[in-house]
Parts: structure tokens; sequence; C-alpha cells
């Protein structure tokens, strides 16, 4: 959003909320509340509960005029005081937890002064914990839920962020559930789902009609990864994009988290794709998500995306007039399905609600085309109880915001996705009664208090900061941080990172720590008198393969932004009471990677002719640092495949009328008769399962993440290397085995899109790995008439 830098507290500490009894939750259609002001409430069909939405609502239009109807399709809807009908600001933010982001949906004070602080979303990511993705919206929705009924915050809020991480120098990594489609999706749904529903109505005969706990938003659609790249900002990128990779890597998500999690609001995004921008794309929005995908709700552009698009992309060199014809407009035919405008923050303006009014006397849009959106919005707010109350959710109030069991949640988060990328000699866990002293060193080490609390009566803690802040940008400080590390049986340096290098409007430069902080890294492993431990905190990779091969580092973790729990849980995971489970959801790679592909490039494919090597590690094929996926643990785990005789092949019977489909081969590889054929002309009714058999060969408990990976068969031009069709944690005791059973729909999971951009089912031998692909098996597909 078009607002300076997101302020994260990485290390914020929720503080404790007298209980009190706050007064019944605020809602429209309150007989006592229309009294006051002097009107009748049974007068409205719209306050009359006995009817169903789309009556309601409609009849709520109805009564309104052009200039209020205008005036009610910005973020700060100005609401029709003449019916009773208040003002309502849509912009709310819950990325991590409840945000004060945005123009006044969500503000703290004494009564509320914080809301429980979850990791940053690429560390969520890396738990590969579904359940836990879940729980975290759940959690979320009720702090705001709780904030609402104390009228601190709105009912919508435009999380989760879903957009794929195509190019690791992204600043909004750290927003993102990382670089893989599928793993995105299933976090979108997930999230979405704790958020929205209400117990006992997942699902509904009348979607439009379920109701909701809160709204949350899937944003930013689409292709949008790009901020500020040598001199190219997000409000004028243009993604040069294939059909093929839009359906198959940067579309999917959304998909994912409209049809599955049925989430009601999806945002569009300022960039440009081929030309178009994103928020005036009839195709992507209107027939593809509102049609196509049949959202349940509304669809809002990111702030001030309506109006850049005509002052900043001059698109088409419209007037103000034309940019909002844009998405209703009668003489080239256009409805691009745009619902709502965020406003712009500085002035408080929505282009809509300043242009659109003029727009429709010069009969440059319709009506009725207006009436559509506001039906959209009313719904989605009846559905959360706005006009009516008497929801489950009345009684949440203070005692429901940073309770003990939503800190605790996030730290289990913090825990349970720091990933351990090194650990040589078996150097962690630290036991507290071998190491005396400590010392802590780097830039992010000011934490030391939160991260060390529970271990001081154990240890003795220097800490000495090295650097006076992430840039680094001079050694004056390194004198007293290597006579502490001289001095302690142990040293922990924390380093990496912060919102000055990677955040919202800047993307990185390079791959490399800031500053001087490889030197104060290796000068201090150098001096050290005991085990030197490297702790990094970032959203994105960072190439530290000096540490990595340097024997004097003995263990390195990564610990993303981890929250306002993130210090115990750094701590929990260096001392033992935490064995580190977490996989890295992104790929690092070495820093020479930036100047072989241009961050504004939006290949994903190598490309020899322009030596591009590839991006994620779908496609990218060089060395990394460590590769997507990776983490190891305190223990170790052994994987058997348990397969059922007849689970080797899948046979999919054709219709009469089912065509086969052509598929690139490479050359001197042998074509099958019937290469493929389309996914939609099938059923899709055949399922292979497996069971994967994770045995704990070590001493000391542990979870283990289990990736499955699918390769589509050999010699598939321009097929990926291999891609997540899914995933599960699983803790498995010292010792002890679990039994893990993965089911998989064929077309889903071995499906492939082409260069023209349909989602075919191959024939031949496709491969399924699990894990590191030391464990693997084929799958036969074949066709039959």
């Amino acid at each position: 959003m078009a607002k300076p830098a997101l302020r994260f507290l990485f290390f914020f500490t929720c503080i404790a909320i007298s209980i009190l009894v706050s007064e019944a939750a605020f809602h429209v259609c309150d007989k006592s509340r229309y009294a006051k002001l002097g009107m009748t409430m049974s007068d409205y069909a719209f306050c009359d509960r006995r009817l169903p939405y789309h009556v309601r609502v409609k009849d709520l239009v109805d009564r309104m005029t052009l200039y209020e109807k205008t005036q009610n399709l910005g973020s700060r809807a100005k609401g029709v005081d003449r019916l009773g009908v208040p003002a309502y600001q849509w912009w709310s933010e819950a990325l991590h937890g409840i945000s004060d982001q945005g123009t006044g949906g969500v503000h703290f004070d004494k009564e509320v002064p914080g809301a429980t602080s979850f990791p940053l979303v690429i560390l969520t990511a890396a738990t590969f914990n579904e359940s836990l993705w879940k729980a975290i919206g759940e959690v979320v929705s009720t702090e705001g839920r709780a904030m609402y009924n104390l009228q601190h915050a709105g009912l919508t809020f435009w999380s989760p962020v879903i957009n794929v991480v195509r190019d690791p120098r992204w600043g909004r990594t750290l927003e993102t559930p990382g670089e893989d489609p599928y793993t995105v999706g299933r976090y979108a749904i997930n999230f979405v789902r704790g958020m929205q529903d209400v117990e006992g109505n997942e699902h509904s005969d009348d979607p439009n009609s379920r109701p909701l706990k809160v709204a949350a938003c899937c944003k930013h659609m689409a292709a949008y990864d790009l901020e500020n790249s040598n001199g190219t900002t997000r409000f004028v990128f243009d993604a040069k994009v294939t059909q093929h990779d839009m359906v198959e890597t940067f579309l999917r998500p959304f998909e994912m988290c409209v049809k599955e999690g049925d989430v009601s609001s999806v945002m569009c995004s300022y960039n440009q794709i081929d030309g178009i921008p994103s928020c005036a794309d009839a195709i992507m929005l209107n027939e593809t998500v509102r049609n196509a995908w049949n959202l349940h709700g509304y669809i809002v552009a990111d702030c001030d995306a309506v109006e850049e698009m005509n002052i900043h992309q001059h698109f088409l060199n419209y007037t103000p007039e034309e940019t909002v014809a844009r998405f209703h407009n009668i003489e080239l035919g256009y409805a691009t399905g745009l619902d709502l405008d965020c406003e712009d923050w500085r002035t408080f303006h929505s282009y809509y609600g300043d242009h659109l009014e003029n727009a429709t006397l010069q009969g440059k849009v319709r009506e009725e085309d207006i009436d559509r959106s506001l039906k959209y919005l009313f719904t989605v707010q009846m559905r959360l109880g706005y006009f009516d109350g008497d929801t489950p959710f009345e009684n949440l109030g203070k005692k429901d915001i940073c309770t003990d069991q939503h800190v605790e949640l996030s730290a289990e988060t913090a825990r349970e996705g720091i990933v351990l990328l090194k650990n040589n000699d078996h150097t962690l866990p630290l036991k507290p009664d071998d190491f005396k002293t400590l010392a802590i060193i780097g830039p992010h080490g000011n934490a030391s208090d939160v991260m060390l609390g529970n271990y001081a009566a154990y240890t003795s803690i220097t800490f000495a900061q090295g650097c006076p802040d992430v840039a680094c940008q001079n050694q004056n400080l390194f004198g007293p941080a290597l006579q502490a590390a001289k001095n302690a049986d142990a040293t922990v340096i924390i380093t990496g990172l912060d919102r000055t290098v990677e955040l919202e409007d800047n993307d990185r430069t390079n791959l490399l720590l800031p500053g001087n902080q490889t030197q104060l890294i290796n000068q201090v492993a150098k001096d050290s008198k005991g085990p030197v431990i490297l702790v990094i905190m970032s959203a994105g990779g960072v190439d530290i393969s000096f540490a990595e091969g340097n024997d004097d580092i003995k263990s390195i973790l990564w610990a993303g932004y981890p929250g306002e729990q993130g210090g115990h849980a750094i701590a929990d995971v260096v001392f033992g009471a935490y064995n580190p489970g977490g996989r890295l959801p992104v790929t690092w790679y070495p820093n020479d990677y930036i100047y072989q592909i241009p961050m504004a490039s939006m290949l994903l494919r190598p490309n020899n002719e322009l030596g591009y090597p590839g991006r994620t590690y779908r496609f990218y094929t060089g060395p990394t640092v460590y590769p997507f996926g990776y983490g190891l643990s305190y223990t170790t785990f052994l994987h058997h495949i348990d397969l059922p005789k007849k689970q080797s092949a899948v046979h999919v019977k054709l219709g009469k009328h089912v065509h086969c489909r052509d598929l690139p081969y490479e050359d001197g590889i042998t074509k099958p008769g019937c290469p493929a054929v389309m996914v939609s002309d099938l059923k899709c009714e055949e399922h292979f399962n497996f069971h994967v058999v994770v045995e704990n060969t070590g001493d000391r408990d542990g979870s283990q993440v289990v990736i499955v990976y699918s390769k589509p068969p050999e010699g598939v031009s321009g097929a990926h290397e291999k891609q997540v069709i899914g995933f599960q944690r699983v803790f498995v005791p010292a010792g002890g085995q679990n039994k893990v059973k993965f089911s998989f729909n064929a077309c889903k999971a071995l499906g492939i899109v082409d260069f023209k951009s349909s989602m075919l089912l191959p024939s031949g031998a496709h491969t399924i790995i699990v894990g590191d692909a030391r464990d693997s098996f084929p799958v036969q597909v074949t066709f039959r008439y």
C-alpha cells in the first residue's frame, strides 16, 4: 500500500490489559439507535432481518442518491446519514496480528495498547504447519472482533499478502509465505479460513449469506513483486508476463484463496501486466476472479492505484472521468469488476468518490454497475453482523486480547519456524552447565535481555554490539565485541537485515550482509574462545557462504523476524528447550545471482540466449547457499515410503469425445502416442495414495517436515524441475516413528501448464519425490478409451 514503510515491531510485547466489561458491539440496525436519531427503524426494509440479504441490500441501494452511492465506494465510506447508515472504514490490517497501519480502521490507545504480534509471515511459512496457520488466523480474528466491539477496529482486514517471491531482492518478502505457489496458496486457505469461518458455518448452500467472523482479503493481484529497482517503481512497473507463467505461478495462490478459502475480498495491485493496469484488467478481475472463480465478496484496488493509472501510468491518456469509467465503460463494453477504491492516504480522497458521479452524469458509467458494487459491499457487511449484531462474538472484549494462550501461540510459531542451517560437531544445543559465560554480539543482539531472560540464572551474559546498527558503516565498536568473545565460553552473533534494507517501497540491491557485518562475524569467529553460533535475522536469503564454510562458526540459525516472543524462541532453540524443525520457504542464492538476471525480468525459466539461470527451486538449477525446503535438526530422521501395490499407476478412462493434446519434448526423447489430455476434459476422479513412515533415529524428540514433490515425465520441454504437491509437519519422539498418509488427486498433483496456458495431464512416468530426493517412486499415467 502507498504508505511509508510498514512499522513492524519484531520484539514487541503485549501489554497487560485490565479486564472490563465492554458495551454491546455496535450494529447499524439497532432500534434504540434509530430512536436516538429521531427515526423509526421499521421504516427501512434493509433492517428487516426476516428478509434475505439480497433483498435487504437492494432496498438500501435503491434508496441512495447517485452522489451517496459514489461516496460509499471509497475505503473511507461516508455512509448515508438520512438513512441512519454510518460512515465505515474498510481499511484495517492484520498481516501478523492486528495492526494500526492504514487510515483509521484500527487504533491503539490506553484502553487497548496493543495486540498479539506474531512472527512475520515468511517465518510462519517456514513452519510448514497448516493447522498452525489456521490457528493464527483464528487468534487474529478473535482479537480483531474484540477490538471491533471496543470500537478500536473495523471488521474488514486487508490481509494476507499471497504474492509469490519471484526474486530474492524483493523488499516485501517478509510479508509473504515464500516462493512456491502451492505452499503460498495453502497458507492463504488456512489463514483466511481461520480469520473468516464461524464454527458450524464453514460451508453453505448460499455462500453469499454465509456468516463471517471477520472479512479477509488476498492481495496483491497479480505479478506484483517489485518495489523500487533501478529507478522503476511499483507504481509504473509493467510486468511482461506470459500467460503460461500467469496461470502456473502468479494466479495460482489467488485461485486457491478464492475457490478453497472462500475469501471475501481480493485486492488488485499497482503494476501493469503487459501494458494493462492490474485494476483495469477486465479479464483477470471480472471474468476470472468474479465469474470463473466465483468470488463471494468484493474487489478492492490497492491504495491510490486508480489514481496512479491516470497520474503516473498515463493509461490511454484518460481524463479522470475516463479513468474511473474504465471499470464500467458503456462504449468499450468494459466492466473490470473493481468495487472499492482505497483512498489516497495522504489526502484522504477517493478517486472514485471525486470523479465517479461526473463520469456517470456524462454517460460514461451505468448507475446499475455502481449499484452492483455497492450490493457486494453491503452484503459482506451483513454477513459480518455489522447491520444486525447478534453474532457469537458479542462478548469478546479486552479479556480476549493478548491472552496468555495467544502470546504462547506467537512463541510456538517462532520456535517452529526457526531453521537450523549448520551444526558442526553438534555444537547446538548449548548446555548452560557447560557454558557459564556467554557473549552476545551484533546489531540485533540488543534483544538479549528478552532472549536470554529465562537462562540468565545459569549463564553470565556480556553484550557488545560490534555494529551500532544493521548498516554497520564502520568498525568503531569492534574492539569491545572481540574482547567479549575472547573471554566467553560461547559466543552468539545476532546479525542480518531489518526494515531499512527490505520493506515495502524498497528492494534490496544485493544479497550480502550490510556494511561491515561480514568482517565483524569473521573477526569474532577468529578470536572467540569458545564455539560461535551465528543467528541471521532476515526475510530474503543472504549469501553467507563465508560463514557456512568457516570452521570457526560452528552453528547457524535463521530466525526470520520472529515477533514479540522471538527472543524467547531463539533462546529455547539455542539452549535445547526446543528442537528446531523449520524449513526454508525460499531459495538462498549466491550474490552473483543478481548479476545474472535483472530484477525487472519476469522470466521464470532459464534462458540460455540471455544467460538467465531461472528462478525459484522449480526452474533454477544453479548453485545455492541453501536450497528451498532446507533445514536441519538436533536429531536424525529416516523416511520409508509405504506404497500400495496398485498405486504405482494411474489409469485414466477417456470419454469418446476427448482428444489427445500435443506436448513439446526435448530432442532424443520418444514422445508418447497420446502425450497429454486437457484436465478440463476429464472427470479427475483418479487418486493415488501412499504413506511415509518417519523414524526418529536420534536421542531427541523432534518434528520433521515431510515435503512431497512431483516431477513430470522426462523430456517434457520447459517443464519444472519439480513442484510441491503436499507437505505435513509431524512430531516423532526419540527412537519412535510416525506414519503419515498422503492422498493426491492425479489431475492436481501431476498436471502441468503448457505454453498455451492450458492445464494438461501428461501421460508417462511421473516421479514422486519425498524430501531431498533420496526417497522417490514412479507413477505411470496411462489413457484408455
